[in-house]
């Protein structure tokens, strides 16, 4: 077979022919050196593209990543209270943004987005001419030149430094992005992740901002100006820079027009529209409230879950958690109006007083009087700032920009401390609380000096439905209610009878109401305590001496049933740890009203621990659940049946420890409804509902307590000066801590069910003479007279009164009423009553129990 013959190339005449022609420009010194220097340019190019990748993230990393969102925080109804944010952003996925905003934001930032391998070269190669120019000349920045990737890779790399290098970092990371994520994912992140002013960082976060929209509900025109801002927020500000916003947000709107993703009809109409933002600070998808009771919240989550993102995945201010709190949002709206009512009424009598705080009026007064930390707790009072004056009125500016006057007659209160009346008092550049009477009219008002606190917390769970740490946290942090130390004065009492209940008194005991003193010792000496009014009643009930809060017989029954036993019950309780002093009796021990309130939650509970929370459950940003305060169904295992057997239904078991004794712990709950009834807490006898509690009131007076509530809801009401000053000598616990109490029962607890108190097995309910404890036969109990010679007291079984003191007869049947089974509680198994001395000459000595 002929094979064709195919010439070959003479490779060794080209090979000549290239030499020829290569040779002389090689032999020529400044041609090496150019090759040499190319050369050694692209080897330190490549090593550094290999060590700039090495410091990059890694395709999982990427894959992985999530941007810091906030930590919402919700009532017990699931509605929003609060957040906790540094950085304001909603997370959406690329199907959660209208195509608008997506043909806007790509108009303005990167039109070949959907082309391009993560680098704009032409756009590149401007910006390093630009760049070169600048820095000779020195004209300022260049022009970043970035592609929507590269600012996600910024974005990502958290790198915002103004060098070549970082470009570098950029593109390279930018490459990984892009062989790692989808175009509509790295989409999706970019408008996520973007700042775009006021704090909001992402679309839908700015449009909240500016617009206090979804982003499903933007306009073209609102659309288009929040595109336009990334190229630098406060350069085109809505308000500042109203005119240079404009003209950039037209900008972009022509650009979506020359893509082919608006007609010019629409851009035109778009154009005609006037840019309008709501005022900076003023969206609100929801109402925060509860700043006390968020603080607290934060500070376990705190504690818990970290800070910041390094701290962990479920950091609070990066982790997106979702917290179900258990605020009653009622509940709390009653109680801070509550309290901020009592501290306002008690403080105005006292004068007005200047909050000491200054504008520099030569600077921009909106800005520094919106900074300015003054709670002013009502919502008709706002904080203002005196812009002039003259002998009649003064013009007073807002926060939100807006100008009133305040005449002088809606400032004539004295000023406290002296000084004339308080128009008089205030000059141009102060920073004044004022009421909004309406109709444009204001009053001057002052911030009260004194504070307290408030809590209402469940019986049976702790869960703690409201708190109010003072007037108002914008005003300080100190929460008062679980962190203000202070002294309970007589609200400490029932801790005192509820030990000697469990160590062989009752109710119808006989203490004497006499003086009473103590030897301390050679240092201290003799130490005579006092009743609050400085008089003596002679032999009285323990129960009278609670309800008109004696203190003779207090540390009569304390130094009886010992004071080790009492300190014992009230660090059980979770009150504190004290020395055993019998001033402690009359509570000179500090606690917080927390604290306090819990303890009375425990006598309420039956004697069952239970433990203050805020916090029901905690999601993270996926939905799983990582904390829950109520776990018993996790420790059954058997909650959640895929089907139902047709058996009992799972009952959770109850874990809480029997803290007092059952018995007890209701004997003193009965005994403390008489305090309502007709004792130091009378008042409040009004609201015709089953109430228990009891007032406190310390030396000077420096603080006033009551503390108590429902069978279901207990709480506990504190008020005093910071500094610990006393209190006008006219304040108590009745007067004073009581009406807070009343106003708060009165919106949200007076239309409930009344619920009675329930008794624990084996309590015995026995007619008595409300003045000796003595038995009574043939009479009952008027319920309708508080006052009532005849009582139905509650006993321990065989520790009720005999009808003689020779014999022991049984008890007619009427006289121990059945109670009914709704009304019966099954509590755990209580410790023991120790009985108490019996050595009667020694208790005569002392002045005891006769």
């Amino acid at each position: 077979m002929n094979m064709p013959t195919i010439p070959m190339p003479d490779l060794v005449a080209f090979n000549n022919r290239v030499h020829a022609r290569l040779d002389p420009w090689r032999e020529k010194r400044w041609v090496r050196w150019l090759f040499y220097i190319v050369a050694v340019g692209l080897i330190a190019v490549a090593l550094l593209w290999v060590i700039l990748s090495a410091n990059q993230m890694s395709e999982e990393e990427i894959l992985g990543y999530e941007p810091a969102l906030p930590t919402m925080v919700r009532g017990n109804d699931g509605n929003p209270i609060g957040t906790y944010a540094r950085e304001r952003r909603v997370n959406l996925s690329y199907d959660d943004y209208p195509i608008q905003v997506v043909e806007a934001f790509i108009s303005a930032e990167d039109k070949t987005f959907f082309s391009h391998g993560g680098i704009d070269y032409p756009a590149l190669a401007n910006a390093v001419f630009e760049y070169t120019t600048k820095s000779v000349t020195g004209g300022g920045r260049a022009a970043g030149g970035s592609t929507i990737t590269q600012q996600v890779a910024k974005n990502l790399s958290g790198d915002d430094d103004y060098s070549p290098v970082r470009k570098v970092r950029e593109a390279v990371l930018a490459f990984r992005i892009e062989d790692t994520l989808s175009k509509e994912e790295i989409l999706a992140l970019y408008l996520n992740e973007i700042f775009l002013g006021r704090n909001a960082y992402g679309v839908q976060a700015a449009s909240r901002a500016y617009f206090d929209k979804d982003v499903g509900e933007l306009d073209l025109h609102e659309v288009a100006y929040l595109a336009a801002i990334p190229k630098g927020p406060s350069n085109y500000h809505p308000v500042r820079n109203k005119a240079r916003a404009t003209a950039r947000r037209n900008y972009v709107l022509r650009q979506m027009e020359e893509n082919g993703f608006i007609t010019p009809q629409e851009r035109d109409a778009a154009i005609a529209e006037e840019l309008v933002a709501i005022p900076q600070g003023s969206a609100q998808p929801f109402r925060e409230m509860g700043g006390y009771f968020l603080e607290e919240v934060r500070r376990k989550l705190l504690e818990d879950y970290g800070e910041e993102a390094g701290d962990g995945e479920n950091s609070v201010y990066a982790g997106g958690l979702w917290v179900r709190t258990s605020m009653d949002a009622e509940m709390q709206d009653a109680a801070a109006e509550a309290l901020r009512e009592q501290l306002a009424r008690y403080d105005g009598s006292r004068g007005w007083r200047d909050l000491g705080m200054k504008i520099d009026m030569s600077q921009d007064w909106n800005s520094q009087l919106r900074i300015a930390a003054v709670g002013t707790g009502f919502p008709d009072w706002k904080k203002a700032v005196v812009l002039e004056k003259d002998g009649q009125a003064a013009r007073i500016g807002f926060t939100n920009g807006e100008t009133a006057l305040l005449p002088r007659s809606a400032a004539l209160q004295p000023r406290a401390g002296g000084g004339g009346i308080a128009f008089n008092n205030i000059a141009v550049g102060d920073i004044i609380v004022v009421k909004d009477l309406g109709n444009d009219e204001y009053a001057l008002r002052s911030i009260p000096q004194v504070s307290g606190a408030f809590v209402a917390q469940q019986v049976n769970t702790g869960r703690v439905l409201a708190m109010q740490g003072g007037f108002d946290a914008m005003g300080g942090g100190l929460n008062r209610a679980t962190q203000a130390r202070r002294q309970p004065g007589s609200a400490f009492k029932p801790i005192v009878y509820v030990t000697a209940l469990e160590n062989g008194f009752t109710p119808a005991s006989v203490v004497l109401d006499s003086p009473f003193c103590v030897w301390q010792g050679a240092d201290l000496g003799e130490k005579c305590f006092r009743n609050f009014d400085g008089k003596y009643s002679g032999p009285k009930t323990l129960r009278w001496g609670v309800e008109q809060s004696r203190n003779l017989m207090t540390v009569r029954t304390a130094s009886e049933t010992g004071m080790a036993k009492i300190t014992a019950n009230a660090e059980r309780m979770g009150v504190g740890q004290y020395p055993n002093y019998l001033s402690i009796a009359l509570g000179a021990g500090e606690t917080t009203p927390l604290a306090l309130t819990n303890a009375y939650a425990i006598l309420a509970n039956h004697g069952r621990e239970v433990k203050p929370s805020l916090i029901d459950y905690v999601q993270d940003r996926k939905g799983k659940v990582i904390f829950r305060q109520d776990n018993r169904c996790a420790i059954m295992e058997n909650c959640n049946a895929a089907d139902y057997d047709g058996g009992n239904m799972p009952r959770p078991p109850s874990r809480a420890r029997q803290i007092i004794d059952a018995q007890a712990a209701f004997q003193m709950v009965h005994i403390m409804t008489g305090v309502v009834e007709r004792g130091t807490a009378v008042r409040l006898a009004s609201l015709d509902m089953p109430l228990f509690g009891k007032t406190g009131t310390t030396s000077g007076p420096t603080n006033v307590w009551f503390v108590g509530g429902t069978p279901e809801i207990v709480t506990g009401t504190y008020i005093g000066y910071d500094e610990n000053r006393n209190l006008s000598r006219s304040a108590q616990g009745g007067n004073t801590a009581g009406p807070v109490f009343m106003m708060f029962a009165e919106k949200v607890l007076k239309d409930r069910p009344k619920v009675p108190f329930r008794a624990p097995p084996g309590i015995r309910m026995v007619r008595i003479d409300r003045q000796t404890g003595t038995r009574v036969f043939g009479t009952f109990p008027t319920s309708e007279e508080r006052l009532s010679s005849v009582i139905w007291e509650a006993f321990k079984p065989q520790t009720e009164p005999r009808r003689s003191w020779r014999a022991v007869e049984e008890e007619p049947e009427d006289d121990l009423p059945t109670i009914p089974d709704n009304l019966v509680t099954r509590p755990a198994p209580a410790r023991p009553a120790q009985p108490a001395p019996a050595d009667d000459d020694f208790l005569q000595r002392q002045g005891g129990i006769y």
